[in-house]
């Protein structure tokens, strides 16, 4: 399990590499879900999202070797941004494997930053490709499956704990699991009255369905949130989010979507359906926990384009 020690020193390590997002209180987003509301702006993280904060730990951690030999990673999209995006600001050559699925945008990203960008049929093929190229001798950097990654994304809830003021529950998106995982584990050490709430989509649920069965299992994908689609959880992050989180809370694509639409409408924040799936997940939160409910949001990330999010939109008929 990751300590509060490991998560303070890896803040130290990667402070002049990354941004101390803003933790605001929303007063939209308080009045659009009836109690208050503070937001933990990662979109405005370098990268778009949270993901820079694992990525730049796992960099800085490596030996001449490793970073002499290049770095591996498998991304539906922002872990492979801030992959190749840190690995190039660090001189390390990167080789992100996507999905041909993963946003245009990402893929663009990720190859502008300087990183090789393979693309396969679907993130099955994109993890096994990884694991042969690993066996070729880049060094793995996995987007959620090593303690030095969530180290590095517990920063996320470090500096959330600090910087709010009331809290009771706190919801965060899970793919692998990473980001909730380091996040937990911040605020069971320094805010231990505060609920941890997981949010998936239907169609990645690989943390919700790893619960049900007692440990990670393959899940089948079919979310529009590749960002969110991990074909299974880590024993890792399994064994922090049973441990540390209340529940994992799954929606439907359709209401990710509309989040997205509600925080740029209440909250001024354009965020990707990762995020967006937060705000129905509150809703449920906050009908069960009632008007003691002090909410706060991990807006993870903001790698959608306009035309993501209208297309989406158009989809699910959302206006």
């Amino acid at each position: 399990m990751i300590g509060i020690s490991e998560i303070e020193t890896t803040a130290e390590r990667i402070a002049g590499h990354v941004v101390h997002t803003p933790t605001v209180a929303s007063p939209g987003l308080s009045a659009l879900l009836g109690a208050p509301v503070t937001a933990k702006l990662e979109l405005l993280q370098r990268t778009g999202s949270f993901k820079a904060r694992g990525a730049t730990a796992k960099l800085l951690s490596l030996s001449e070797a490793e970073r002499a030999a290049g770095v591996v990673a498998v991304s539906g999209g922002n872990h492979g941004i801030a992959l190749a995006v840190m690995a190039a600001a660090l001189h390390v050559k990167a080789t992100v494997v996507m999905p041909r699925s993963a946003p245009a945008r990402s893929i663009a990203l990720a190859e502008e930053a300087g990183a090789s960008v393979p693309l396969t049929d679907g993130m099955d093929a994109a993890f096994a490709l990884v694991e042969r190229l690993r066996d070729e001798g880049l060094t793995l950097v996995h987007p959620f499956d090593d303690p030095v990654v969530i180290a590095g994304q517990g920063t996320v809830g470090l500096e959330f704990a600090r910087d709010a003021g009331e809290l009771t529950d706190v919801l965060v998106s899970i793919g692998g699991g990473g980001l909730i995982s380091g996040v937990a584990a911040a605020l069971r050490a320094l805010r231990p009255e505060v609920r941890i709430w997981g949010v998936e989509t239907e169609g990645a649920e690989a943390m919700s369905e790893a619960l049900a069965a007692g440990g990670p299992v393959p899940v089948g994908l079919s979310s529009i949130v590749t960002t969110l689609s991990a074909p299974s959880v880590s024993r890792l992050t399994y064994d922090h989010v049973s441990a540390l989180v209340e529940e994992v809370l799954v929606v439907p694509d359709r209401e990710a979507v509309q989040g997205c639409l509600d925080l740029a409408e209440h909250a001024k924040v354009r965020a990707e359906p990762a995020a967006g799936c937060l705000l129905p997940a509150a809703r449920l939160v906050r009908e069960r926990i009632g008007a003691q409910a002090r909410l706060g949001l991990v807006v993870c990330g903001g790698n959608a384009t306009t035309a993501d999010i209208t297309s989406w939109a158009d989809r699910f008929g959302l206006r």
